[in-house]
């Protein structure tokens, strides 16, 4: 599968207890409309070797049309996502709960906050 042929996607550390909430909480406000692929998937591998760029690991990313947006600058591009979205086919999505790090204490949450809100990358095709 081509994966232009799902966008938008959504890319996200599927080896992070939060990072997977949060993917989760984006399918469901989609209602499955966004294709959401985990870092450490093979779609992931290939999307972070031929779209993204070396920081591509520490921070989730929008992928549009035209553009890659990441961790601060994808916020508002995925709302606008979210609400405009046309009526296309839903997709079941399993999204993996693979936690190989201590993701659940308060200071996980502190840090992959901060991590959001720090991280910002707009990449242009």
């Amino acid at each position: 599968m081509r994966f232009r042929e799902r966008i938008p996607i959504v890319v996200y550390d599927n080896h992070c207890y939060l990072c997977v909430k949060f993917a989760k909480i984006i399918n469901f406000f989609s209602r499955g409309r966004i294709a959401m692929v985990g870092h450490y998937s093979s779609l992931g591998q290939k999307i972070r070797d031929d779209v993204l760029d070396d920081s591509a690991l520490q921070m989730f990313w929008l992928i549009n049309e035209k553009n890659a947006f990441g961790g601060r600058a994808a916020l508002l591009p995925l709302v606008k996502a979210i609400i405009s979205l046309k009526e296309k086919e839903s997709v079941s999505i399993k999204i993996n709960e693979q936690c190989d790090h201590d993701c659940k204490t308060v200071k996980a949450v502190f840090i992959r906050s901060v991590s959001l809100l720090s991280n910002s990358k707009k990449i242009e095709f």
